[in-house]
């Protein structure tokens, strides 16, 4: 493949995110929908691609409007982009001191581990005793709910080359589209629930009907709204600040490899000739991805540039910026080039595992998170919700509706959550961990593990953090404060 058809491949990707923009600004229900545009644009390139039109036949072809070299580079590009995505997550962000995280976010830690592990427990335990004893699936399937919702695309894509080398690349196609539910529904579930707060008292802070802006179901800014992308941190004279930063980004993908490599040396050199079932070779770290190492990456990058004191030189924004466009492009990339027909031919149980994943995720945030965060339970439970349902800009988004000028602590406990939680849920190392573990020893020990942090974070919450948040009920109800739920004490 040359270099021309590779850079017009990312030229043709560019163009279907912008058409994904503009169906997003022009058509009133994907506005209601909150759909983001690289969704929109990815289900546009499915629909003229090899999935849709290349099956109608014709003039078009087989691969529809486009060249095989256009997919090969499509289907290669969510595995390298999703270490980009990673890699950005924590430069440029004070990292707090474990006890300062557990202090700030304790209850929203609890909620976050339950529905993380609590995936792995409904999807292993679905997998065990229904999807493969009966719908001849494989085992691995128990891992695609977290790996799907609470991963997202990103982590879906970025998986495929573990799943494939593992003889299951039809997983990740189930994966992907477990993402694209997982978002739609969390957005739609999610303001339903937000109305629901509403109409039931259950919101502090909204006592109104949930109505968005024009601009906000559109995805634009009035133009009298002005938002800073990020700060210039070096003179362009020098180096271009976007360069600095992406070089940043580039050196803590380069110490995830060198981690990884590290990794997979030591165990080459120790329990790798220990065979599993008399053949197969005791190997997880040689089917981990790259992308979680990239997270340890950008840590490392952080603590030593504030070691050093040039932490300021590192600016936050332009890393989201960054991560942003790696993310858009993933995406379109990614759904683009979803097997449809992988989807049908394990429609039993894709179905199975959207509706347990859906139902576990909605029963945590009504029963478990009133009963462990205290006041403005719903408006930072919605976000731990809206991530778990898809990524971490669905829950922004909902915490944005429930409370759009931040006077809740939602945010600022979200944000320390987010420190201590992504480095092993959502794509960090326990997912990455888990589909080789299961390929080795099967759903049951996973499970066993899962179903211990589970309870340990269902009882943490119950007999830890309930005792606190009833109390600072009853202060409130001592104080006359409006807007507490009752109901739930």
């Amino acid at each position: 493949m040359s270099a021309d058809q590779i850079g017009f491949a990312l030229i043709v990707l560019g163009l279907f995110l912008l058409l994904g923009k503009v169906v997003r600004v022009k058509v009133g229900w994907v506005q209601k929908l909150f759909l983001p545009s690289s969704i929109i644009g990815g289900f546009l390139i499915l629909l003229v691609g090899p999935q849709v039109l290349g099956r109608v036949g014709g003039p078009v072809g087989e691969n529809g409007l486009f060249t095989q070299p256009m997919l090969d580079v499509w289907t290669a590009l969510p595995g390298l982009l999703i270490s980009v995505v990673f890699a950005t997550m924590f430069l440029g962000q004070d990292l707090p001191t474990p006890r300062r995280a557990g202090k700030l976010v304790g209850p929203q830690l609890a909620l976050g581990v339950a529905m993380g592990s609590g995936q792995y427990v409904v999807g292993l335990l679905l997998a065990a005793l229904i999807l493969v004893p009966l719908l001849a699936a494989e085992p691995m399937v128990g891992a695609l709910i977290e790996m799907g919702f609470e991963g997202g695309h990103g982590t879906a894509a970025g998986m495929r080359p573990v799943l494939e080398d593992l003889g299951y690349g039809e997983g990740a196609d189930l994966a992907v589209g477990l993402a694209t539910v997982g978002i739609v529904a969390g957005v739609v579930i999610g303001i339903a629930l937000i109305n629901w707060g509403v109409r039931t008292g259950r919101t502090e802070i909204l006592k109104g009907d949930v109505q968005a802006s024009v601009e906000e179901q559109k995805g634009l800014f009035r133009k009298d709204e002005y938002y800073p992308a990020g700060t210039m941190t070096s003179r362009p004279s020098s180096v271009e600040p976007l360069s600095l930063h992406m070089a940043l980004v580039a050196v803590a993908i380069l110490i995830g490899w060198l981690f990884l490599e590290a990794l997979r040396w030591v165990e080459s050199q120790t329990y790798s000739s220990v065979l599993i079932n008399g053949d197969t070779p005791l190997e997880i770290f040689a089917f981990v991805p790259l992308f979680p190492l990239a997270l340890l990456g950008g840590v490392a990058i952080q603590a030593m540039a504030a070691a050093l004191g040039v932490d300021h030189l590192i600016d936050h924004q332009i890393m989201l910026r960054i991560q942003g466009w790696a993310l858009d492009f993933l995406i379109v990339a990614a759904i683009g080039t979803l097997s449809l027909e992988a989807i049908g031919s394990n429609i039993g149980s894709f179905l199975l595992l959207a509706v347990a994943g859906i139902a576990l995720n909605v029963g945590l945030f009504l029963w478990f998170a009133p009963r462990i965060i205290g006041r403005y339970w719903f408006e930072r439970g919605i976000g731990d919700f809206g991530q778990s349902m898809g990524v971490t800009a669905t829950g922004l988004i909902l915490m944005r509706i429930t409370d759009p000028d931040a006077e809740s602590p939602a945010f600022e406990a979200f944000g320390y959550k987010q420190l201590v939680f992504e480095p092993f849920f959502g794509g960090g190392l326990v997912t990455a961990l888990a589909v080789p573990i299961i390929a080795l020893t099967g759903p049951w020990p996973l499970f066993s593990v899962m179903l211990v942090l589970f309870l340990v974070a269902l009882g943490t919450g119950w007999f830890y953090f309930r005792p606190r948040a009833d109390a600072e009920r009853r202060e409130l109800q001592e104080k006359g404060a409006d807007g507490v739920d009752a109901v739930t004490t």
